[in-house]
């Protein structure tokens, strides 16, 4: 799309690039904490005012809690670990709901199989880096990125994002210990966490507005 018509149609949509993309250029730089804070919340703040913007319904306002939520723990983060996790949890519950009401009626063995990795693996792999607590928080992440890639919404978008999502925290917990002396958690926590919320976010209303037009 042109970049006239994405600030045309899309405004929210932009300004949520803006934010996400403008707060990975500046974290490390000179810029006041609050405003990195109120920069880091408003990229996936956005993003739910986005899917209120572009979508009436039921569906599109659960992924606008999602997002919310989202950007609740993003800022809640910064102050206390804890806080920002129950914040994410409780989005990734809300977003397991969603998921399972709209889930393939007849998934292939590949996509069980691939959801049943992301279910088991990822709070295995989490307990391991972070210990028993972050593990018990890894459930829900677990169950979303697995419900996602089981769901009827496109899985090179929605399930992507939540594949995303996964690595991005898998990369927080690594950098509590054996990537502590690392750059590469630095690099890669927030565009894997911000461009998974933004797939996830996009390819979900993308999908609800087409199913509304050929209805």
């Amino acid at each position: 799309m042109p970049h006239r018509a994405l600030i045309e149609k899309r405004p929210w949509l932009l300004a949520s690039l803006a934010a996400g993309i403008g707060f990975w250029l500046l974290k490390d730089t000179g810029l006041p904490g609050l405003y990195q804070i109120a920069l880091k919340g408003a990229g996936v703040a956005l993003l739910a005012v986005y899917a209120l913007a572009r979508h009436k319904g039921h569906d599109a306002n659960t992924i606008a809690a999602v997002m919310a939520f989202g950007a609740l723990g993003d800022v809640l983060i910064e102050f206390k670990l804890e806080a920002g996790a129950v914040a994410f949890l409780i989005g990734h519950l809300i977003a397991i709901r969603l998921y399972w009401q709209h889930r393939r009626p007849a998934p292939t063995g590949s996509q069980k199989a691939a959801a049943l990795a992301l279910l088991v693996l990822t709070p295995l792999a989490s307990s391991q880096l972070g210990g028993a607590m972050v593990g018990l928080y890894a459930l829900g992440l677990g169950g979303m990125a697995a419900t996602a890639w089981l769901s009827t919404f496109s899985r090179y978008r929605v399930g992507l994002g939540a594949v995303m999502f996964v690595a991005s925290d898998l990369l927080i917990f690594a950098q509590m210990g054996v990537l502590a002396q690392s750059p590469l958690p630095g690099l890669l926590i927030w565009p894997l966490y911000y461009f998974g919320q933004f797939l996830i976010c996009v390819g979900l209303v993308g999908e609800l507005r087409r199913r509304a037009g050929a209805a």
